[in-house]
């Protein structure tokens, strides 16, 4: 049995399309550095590492990617 521990500092999001596949933050202040990794089931499948001076990037970078309100878009 593999033990896969969940982030002590972060958090994970689960893909609501298939219920083994996961995307946990991981933050290693420590190192200065937060790893993004995508699961499959208790295997990690991909990382990547960030600085935490890259982290609003990130932010601003997925805020930007939201769809656009209806209200907003009605009143154009």
């Amino acid at each position: 049995m593999t033990v896969t521990p969940l982030p002590a500092r972060g958090g994970v999001h689960v893909d609501r399309r298939d219920h083994g596949r996961a995307l946990r933050i991981t933050a290693h202040p420590e190192t200065g550095t937060v790893v993004l990794s995508v699961w499959r089931g208790d295997v990690c499948v991909a990382t990547h590492h960030l600085d935490t001076s890259e982290v609003p990037e990130l932010i601003e970078t997925l805020a930007r990617s939201l769809v656009e309100p209806p209200a907003m878009a009605s009143a154009r």
